[in-house]
């Protein structure tokens, strides 16, 4: 794709009036060879990762890593204490009770998982971001309130301004419109919606 032909864009949203239509689109993007897209929906769609082709998070990685460390970290530490910086011998118990250390470790061990799974969440969902060029379209707004939206980015090889917007018309969409590139967040650029139209019309 010529760089031209997306200069100043920063993808494609289409808006959707129920649940399905969206699943439905989901489906047919990623079969049209789609990567970089993404769906909106003021609630949980079941069965809406698997449209989209998204393969299982990450997330539980980052829990169970940092849960692990935090549990030897715990027991190392008390291993430590005991045996090194303050070895004292009580009621004739070896130096290092390891019984009496496990509450402690399965504490840290769970503080760890937990730290996982917040970090891992904001790593992975690329947050925190206080701006994004979807948030310059007026329609998007109602993604929070009973409408279904999906975006396509053209960073994505195959975007096209005008196949994709006929892509998703297609697909079922009752508006689209091309979405500027630019980042409002520290008042250095602009975004917004450069065009759109009804899904009617491009069909």
């Amino acid at each position: 794709m010529a760089e031209a032909t997306t200069a100043g864009v920063w993808g494609a949203l289409a808006e959707f009036t129920a649940p399905e239509k969206l699943l439905a689109a989901c489906r047919g993007v990623r079969e049209a060879g789609y990567k970089a897209f993404d769906a909106h929906s003021p609630f949980p769609v079941h069965g809406l990762e698997r449209a989209m082709g998204l393969r299982r998070s990450l997330v539980p990685l980052f829990v169970l890593v940092l849960g692990l460390s935090g549990a030897a970290g715990g027991m190392l530490l008390q291993w430590w204490v005991a045996t090194r910086a303050y070895p004292l011998v009580i009621s004739g118990k070896p130096l290092f009770s390891w019984q009496a250390f496990v509450p402690i470790m399965f504490e840290v061990g769970v503080l760890g998982g937990a730290l996982g799974a917040v970090s891992g969440f904001l790593i992975l969902s690329r947050l925190p971001r206080h701006h994004h060029p979807l948030f310059g379209s007026a329609a998007f707004e109602r993604a929070s309130d009973d409408r279904f939206f999906l975006s396509v980015e053209a960073a994505d090889p195959r975007f096209d301004r005008e196949a994709t917007l006929a892509l998703l018309a297609d697909l079922g969409a009752s508006r689209v419109e091309l979405v500027a590139a630019g980042d409002g967040a520290h008042g250095g650029g602009r975004s917004g919606v450069i065009g759109e139209e009804r899904g009617e019309e491009l069909r």
